[in-house]
């Protein structure tokens, strides 16, 4: 084989074919895999509704798993992409909060008023979601090395920072505590968008969440420690401080 035609077969890959072919496999992996979950989606069904050979999967992925772990890390990189650097120093608690847990907010808002969900590009707003989703019901051991290796240092760095404004020198179990509590209602407003709807009609339209985030209060009479006294000046979340 000629070094031109070498050349050439080592970019196809990166041609606007092949990427319009990873881009559909992506695409459509994303509705299946999310509607079925991992273990009932076939490789064979993927590359039939983006209309691909089945070897497709493998060409460009590896197989199933690193089409599955390129779907998960899709809304994971954007998520990413939009709180980078929430936790400089440099930066008052009250925008370290709204940088990081608005992301999760502003994505999903932003995704139901212009139909487009980001990460592989499919158009409905809650598949990524979903399939987050299903992960913490039926946990496949993809996600777990994906979480390990792309959730966990986020996961980290939020303690640490919490750590940091509550004046401690590193995070203990309380704190880890607080970022569950705050993620998990940053979760909370992605996950249960419509049932909100239900609720309070055109509440999530009328106040901009993501502008509201990072309004916490400190409260010394917050958490205490078994055995000792109060902890120092631990940040508490409340319903009054409307932080979402």
């Amino acid at each position: 084989m000629s070094a031109n035609a070498s050349s050439s077969l080592a970019a196809e890959p990166v041609s606007d074919r092949g990427e319009r072919a990873r881009t559909r496999l992506l695409v459509e992996a994303e509705r299946i895999f999310s509607e079925k979950g991992y273990a009932a989606s076939s490789t064979r069904e993927i590359c039939a509704a983006a209309g691909l050979n089945v070897a497709a999967i493998h060409y460009h992925f590896g197989g199933k798993d690193g089409l599955y772990r390129e779907v998960l890390l899709g809304p994971i990189r954007e998520l990413a992409g939009q709180f980078d650097g929430f936790d400089d120093p440099a930066l008052p608690l009250s925008e370290a909060l709204r940088r990081m847990l608005g992301a999760f907010v502003g994505a999903v808002a932003e995704g139901a008023a212009n139909g487009t969900a980001g990460g592989t590009g499919v158009a409905h707003p809650t598949q990524g979601l979903r399939l987050h989703l299903r992960e913490m019901v039926e946990p496949s051991p993809v996600y777990a090395a994906t979480v390990a290796q792309h959730i966990v240092p986020h996961h980290q760095a939020m303690a640490r920072m919490l750590a940091r404004h509550i004046g401690l020198g590193e995070a203990d179990d309380d704190v880890h505590r607080l970022v569950f509590a705050l993620v998990a209602m940053a979760h909370d407003y992605c996950m249960s968008r419509h049932f909100m709807n239900l609720l309070a009609p055109g509440l999530l339209d009328r106040h901009r969440q993501a502008d509201r985030l990072g309004q916490v209060r400190r409260d010394r009479r917050g958490l205490r420690r078994d055995g000792e006294g109060q902890a120092p000046e631990h940040l508490v979340a409340t319903a009054g401080d409307r932080l979402l």
